[in-house]
């Protein structure tokens, strides 16, 4: 298959993945927004007027950029797992893997749209941020490069949740009870300096804290932890689940009836 022939084809499925959420914009921009909104609500008016202050700025700019990476991580997520396992349950996805087109290009095409669509509500999140608090972005390149690399990384989980799910309960297992704890323990309402030495060192081992914090540095300029070993880690983890995802599409498994 040629480059050219390569590329129709990823847009034809990039283009489609993103018609498919914008088809249904209601559904799938509307209430992740909503839902940060009454974060915002209630973390930072009413219980952040309480805590007062912390690393130096107002609650509601500490929490900010953690809401803003939980929108985007979890529509990341869900569009890849939810668009590829109903592929999958409608056998479509046999069509495609049997045509000429290349897995990769195939991969990166669900991939991308997961990223069009967590960056798209993640954008949304931010613009209704300024109504509640004062952001000035610190590092520019270091808050739209963690931002991205996040996405990717959770569209690449979506998808692998995808190949594994039988059923559409399967789909929902992993954001319920391994996402949703990841991202609440993941620094998105505290500093990890509040934590005892012992919490403290159990929360380094969750991925999502430097995920947050690296977006923290960037928007606010501040960090508990390493900005390039969050980069490093998360570039490796992106490394690690291209090459298994392409694997199980390369192999079929869990594909092919």
């Amino acid at each position: 298959m040629r480059a050219h022939e390569q590329f129709i084809a990823f847009r034809t499925i990039l283009t489609r993945e993103i018609r498919r959420f914008m088809r249904i914009w209601i559904q799938t921009l509307v209430p992740p927004a909503i839902t940060i909104v009454l974060y915002f609500i209630i973390f930072g008016n009413l219980i952040g007027s309480r805590i007062g202050t912390m690393d130096g700025f107002d609650y509601m700019q500490f929490v900010v950029p953690g809401l803003i990476m939980m929108a985007v991580i979890t529509n990341a997520y869900s569009n890849v797992v939810s668009s590829f396992y109903g592929a999958k349950f409608q056998r479509s996805i046999e069509e495609i893997l049997v045509s000429p087109v290349p897995n990769y290009v195939i991969l990166w095409g669900f991939v991308l749209g997961g990223v069009a669509r967590g960056l798209a509500v993640g954008l949304i999140v931010t613009v209704l941020s300024l109504f509640f608090a004062r952001l000035h972005i610190e590092h520019v390149g270091v808050t739209i490069a963690i931002v991205i690399l996040t996405a990717i990384l959770f569209s690449l989980a979506g998808l692998i949740n995808a190949i594994y799910a039988d059923s559409f309960d399967d789909i929902s297992i992993i954001p319920t009870f391994v996402l949703t704890p990841l991202i609440y323990l993941g620094g998105v309402f505290y500093s990890i300096d509040l934590l005892p030495d012992f919490w403290a060192g159990v929360s380094k081992l969750n991925p999502v804290l430097y995920m947050v914090n690296a977006f923290r540095y960037g928007v606010l300029g501040i960090s508990d932890i390493n900005i390039l070993w969050a980069f490093t880690m998360i570039t490796g983890f992106i490394v690690a689940a291209s090459w298994y995802s392409l694997y199980l599409l390369n192999t079929g498994k869990r594909l092919r009836s």
